[in-house]
């Protein structure tokens, strides 16, 4: 029995290399659910709220609420990420300045631009209601537009970094 169990063990991927395998199996699952959550926010929430809900100001709380909640899955995800890299290599990557930079914005996303639209939001009550020309709504639309470029940067990064990570042997 003991023979057959050391045949088996041997033949496992994370038995030479357990600990690197899980660190980089880590590595990939953070990036995988940030991503992932990226890509079904804009490709399928945010779209199927404005088009169901009766109110454009609903969908909008309801995509705040959640867009606040993909960032902390993503500063988790940075966390997570950077840490089992540091593990594994035991050195700073350049894979690990993307995923300091895919943070960074993140963190000005959240804790920049979202707070500023919130306030307008708050200001304005009904954005609709509120004339395009008006200097709120202007801005509202300008930190909008942030807002989608900084979540299309920071999964463009992360795609790059998933691409490397993905074509890397497990040694």
């Amino acid at each position: 029995m003991t023979k057959w169990r050391g045949r088996i063990l041997q033949r496992l991927p994370c038995h030479n290399h357990g600990v690197p395998n899980l660190l980089r199996f880590l590595m990939i699952l953070s990036l995988a659910v940030w991503l992932g959550g990226i890509v079904f926010f804009g490709a399928v929430m945010a779209p199927a709220l404005f088009s169901i809900l009766p109110k454009r100001e609903l969908a909008g709380a309801v995509v705040t609420r959640t867009l606040g909640g993909l960032h902390w899955i993503g500063i988790v995800a940075a966390v997570v990420f950077l840490a089992c890299s540091l593990l594994a290599t035991r050195t700073i990557a350049w894979r690990d300045g993307l995923v300091v930079a895919m943070l960074a914005l993140t963190l000005v996303s959240q804790f920049g631009v979202a707070r500023r639209m919130q306030a307008l939001r708050a200001n304005m009550v009904e954005i609709d209601a509120v004339a395009p020309s008006d200097p709120r709504r202007v801005e509202f639309n300008r930190l909008h537009r942030i807002s989608t470029g900084l979540e299309q940067a920071v999964l463009l990064l992360g795609l790059v970094v998933l691409w490397t990570l993905s074509r890397q042997s497990s040694r």
